[in-house]
């Protein structure tokens, strides 16, 4: 494996600008997107409203009180994951970063193959995140519930609900389509309102919470709540799978590089600060929802989640003006994984890597932004949601399945980037430069092969605990062997029809597929004007 080059291009009044050609790209997208932009990108896909009010049932019902112990260490691992990413974006800010950091590092097939789990996962969790309406609107509106009417049972896991999750998911769908192929001003500017009423919201809700405890902190040293029987380590890694959810995406701000304003300064530290505002943020919600439910035996708090704590806690009025909060931030998580999605499908259809890649890569002039792509990403997103409409397990299963996909891509680059720096340790691993500042480029140095090796180790632990065939995740009916088995049956036919595809198109294109992409092709030389690593 050669070692990956790093080029950027000097202005001749000396300041460092990036731009796709630096890469080996037409410059085609529109730079629109700022610091904050960049930021709301990966806050809003971790979006900790939308997913902790979403999933805090689950966390709670598989491990009672003590479940809060699990964020911290998934932050943890999530972090160090992070710090590679923040590395690799300062080095090659292009669309499609999962895709186009794994095939500089590990070469084009291992690259496609990973770039084809990503786009997967990114679609279904797209599915995932616009369900989560079902968990908050109802709660804002009786109205909301169009299936079976205001009287039917609201919550996710009843067929009523279920049903009604789907519904509203596609509506939402259909929204943040629009709003996606409007253009990217149109989508920061979306994302970030977004973002901004979440952390206000986040803010306030703690804030109010924290005045009305029921109990103090002591209460997450004990598992209350936890209907279990047998050892508690197993309840305990099956509550971790609500962090696991909630801290992925952070890497989003890497998926819009190419529209960014100075990238290779902006990027790494907007991924760093999506994740740790969200860490921090989110650890504080969980901490208040549990000082403040007014029960952590009677079940309800394992049904109903923080919905049922605001309410029960503040009232209609209050609870429901901040459950608007918690609506406003779906809608832009949403809008966000699957402007992530679309940027992933496009970066590998502009290289002929997918099937209809002419019409997947294409831009559209008038909004400059990938129309095609934005769209089969949202279509494909509410086929995922109408084929399990009778299913009650959706939204676990959804989530679970999602996030292991993500998981898993992320391996396909931190473990190439381990083997990097390992085969480079001498020299640092990656390579050098300067940003669009001239200051060196955001590096771990030598801590850079003990905090990807913990990577790499974490993510692999967490894949497989993603991915366990657990009944009550995968199939509430507790009988059907290919549902509490879907994950790694899913993953495995997804690799196998990916690979077919592979192969085929390899045969059908055998002197074609012999070039290099363009992610590989070296600038013309009055672009490498800054100084190369030796």
């Amino acid at each position: 494996m050669s070692r990956p080059e790093f080029v950027s291009r000097q202005r001749p009044d000396g300041d460092v600008t990036t731009s796709s050609a630096d890469v080996g790209y037409q410059q085609e997208l529109r730079r629109g997107v700022g610091g904050f932009a960049s930021f709301a990108a990966g806050f809003s896909f971790v979006s900790i409203l939308t997913t902790v009010f979403q999933l805090f049932g689950l966390g709670y019902g598989f491990g009672g009180a003590a479940f809060f112990w699990t964020w911290p260490l998934v932050f943890a691992g999530q972090l160090l994951v992070a710090l590679c990413f923040a590395e690799l974006a300062a080095r090659w800010p292009i669309s499609g970063a999962i895709y186009q950091w794994s095939s500089r590092l590990a070469g084009t097939t291992a690259g496609w193959f990973t770039g084809w789990i990503m786009i997967i996962g990114q679609i279904l969790t797209v599915a995932a995140a616009a369900i989560a309406a079902q968990a908050v609107l109802p709660g804002i509106w009786s109205g909301f519930q169009l299936v079976g009417g205001p009287g039917a049972d609201p919550s996710p896991g009843s067929p009523t609900g279920a049903r009604n999750a789907v519904l509203l998911g596609c509506l939402l769908l259909v929204v943040t389509t629009v709003v996606n192929i409007l253009g990217i001003r149109q989508t920061a500017a979306a994302t970030s309102f977004g973002v901004t009423v979440e952390i206000i919201g986040v803010v306030v809700l703690v804030l109010v919470l924290f005045f009305l405890p029921e109990r103090g902190p002591q209460a997450v040293l004990h598992d209350t709540g936890w209907s279990g029987h047998g050892g508690y380590a197993g309840a305990f890694l099956a509550s971790s799978l609500m962090a696991a959810y909630v801290m992925v995406g952070f890497d989003s701000a890497g998926e819009l590089a190419e529209e960014t304003h100075s990238p290779r300064r902006t990027t790494p530290r907007t991924i760093l600060r999506a994740l740790i505002t969200s860490g921090v943020g989110g650890a504080l919600l969980i901490l208040a929802g549990l000082l403040a439910a007014p029960s952590l035996t009677d079940g309800k708090l394992a049904a109903g989640g923080l919905s049922w704590v605001l309410t029960d806690r503040l009232g209609g009025v209050l609870g429901r003006l901040l459950l608007c909060c918690v609506a406003v931030a779906v809608f832009a998580c949403t809008l966000a994984v699957q402007s992530s999605g679309a940027r992933m499908m496009y970066s590998m259809a502009r290289e002929g890597a997918l099937p209809f890649h002419r019409h997947l890569g294409k831009v559209s002039a008038r909004t400059g932004t990938p129309v095609v792509a934005s769209v089969v990403v949202g279509a494909g997103a509410a086929i995922a949601l109408l084929v399990n409409v009778r299913q009650s397990a959706i939204f676990t299963a959804l989530s679970s399945l999602c996030i292991a996909m993500l998981y898993l891509a992320y391996l396909g680059v931190t473990l190439p980037l381990l083997v990097t720096r390992i085969r480079h340790r001498r020299t640092g691993g990656l390579p050098g430069g300067v940003d669009e500042t001239g200051r060196p480029l955001f590096s771990l140095g030598r801590r850079g092969i003990a905090v990807n090796t913990l990577a790499v180790l974490y993510q692999t632990g967490m894949t497989v605990n993603l991915a366990w065939p657990r009944p009550e995740i995968y199939d509430l009916t507790g009988g059907t062997w290919w549902l509490r088995w879907s994950a790694p049956l899913f993953i495995g036919l997804s690799l196998a029809a990916g690979a077919g595809y592979f192969l085929v198109r390899r045969l059908h294109r055998r002197i074609e597929l012999r070039h290099v992409p363009h992610t590989h092709v070296e600038p013309p030389a009055e672009a490498r004007t800054v100084t190369e690593p030796a």
